[in-house]
């Protein structure tokens, strides 16, 4: 049996519904520690609750601490896989920055809940055993970090919650899941391509994320170079424009050498050097924008923050989002 060792987080999956009022609380006892009986058959299991966190109150630090467990363990040969129970509305974003930070050929597994766990209908038991499932076969090694839910398999790097409450929620735009879950067997159909991994992660660096609008004011853009922001995502129109309204802010963040990246605000396709009007693609790439192949505004913020903890250089970070 395979050595696995769960975090449990936080998140809707551990928590229940006031039937009276209809509000969702954290229990005192996680909900999966009511099946031990039948979670245990699914391997030589170990539960441990380093924090109890609500999704949205995720950040670095906590992260960090998730990180630190994972390699340490697998620096002692404890575990053959990892599970991490987590709440679904930054669940993506804490995939993605253990996928860009710790290699290893283990299983690393997200799982959560969209229903909490005596509402009717609830999801969390299901999609934990199938993380346990995945976690458990062989194939599974040399994936990265994959997000399970819903009888799907997904990247950290592709993956993203896309309905506030349906169990459907995770989805790989562009790319779709890399496997399936069953009753009786775990299948793989897709390999995510491998990618160099940066070790550190630096909390204290601060990056913001803008979303591209008609008339979008250069104030706006002005505010990350005046409180010294290290770095900006843009989430641009399109292949990757802006309205001219903003290039004076533009022109202020390289002037000021903070990093800005550039990705699409539209859920499919990617951005691209394509339009030479006053805002399009291939001004902003000539003026020092540097272009991201594909990923969302959440994740382009976690990979530049790991590209300057890492210190890269400016030719370094477009090679890195290429």
């Amino acid at each position: 049996m395979k050595r696995i060792l769960v975090i449990h987080t936080g998140g809707t999956i551990s928590m229940s519904e006031d039937k009276d009022t209809g509000k969702v609380e954290t229990n005192s006892e996680h909900p999966m520690h009511r099946h031990q009986q039948f979670i245990q058959s699914l391997g030589d299991i170990t539960e441990i609750n380093p924090f109890q966190v609500p999704s949205p109150h995720m950040n670095n630090q906590y992260i960090i601490k998730l990180k630190n467990i994972i390699c340490e363990s697998i620096k002692n040969n404890e575990y053959d896989a990892f599970v991490i129970t987590h709440g679904t509305d930054t669940l993506e974003e804490t995939a993605y920055l253990l996928d860009l930070t710790i290699d290893t050929e283990l299983p690393i597994i997200l799982t959560g809940a969209m229903r909490s766990s005596n509402e009717i209908g609830s999801d969390g038991l299901y999609n934990y055993v199938s993380a346990l499932k995945v976690a458990s076969t062989d194939d599974a090694q040399n994936k990265g970090v994959m997000v399970v839910f819903n009888d799907e398999i997904h990247t950290a790097k592709n993956v993203t919650k896309t309905h506030t409450s349906n169990t459907s929620t995770f989805q790989s735009p562009n790319y779709g899941p890399i496997g399936s879950v069953t009753k009786t067997h775990v299948s793989f159909h897709h390999k995510p391509f491998p990618y160099k991994k940066y070790p550190e992660i630096n909390p204290n660096i601060k990056i913001g994320i803008v979303k591209a609008h008609m008339d979008l004011s250069s104030d706006l853009l002005n505010f990350f170079v005046d409180y010294k922001y290290d770095g900006l995502i843009i989430e641009a129109l399109g292949q990757g424009n802006m309205p001219p309204t903003a290039l004076e802010g533009i022109k202020r963040l390289i002037e000021a050498d903070i990093p800005v990246v550039m990705v699409s605000r539209s859920l499919n396709g990617i951005v691209g050097g394509i339009y030479a009007y006053d805002g399009g693609g291939y001004q902003l790439q000539q003026m020092g924008i540097i272009l991201s192949n594909g990923l969302n505004g959440q994740k382009a913020r976690l990979k530049l923050l790991v590209g300057l903890s890492n210190q890269l250089t400016k030719d370094d970070l477009v090679q890195y989002f290429a």
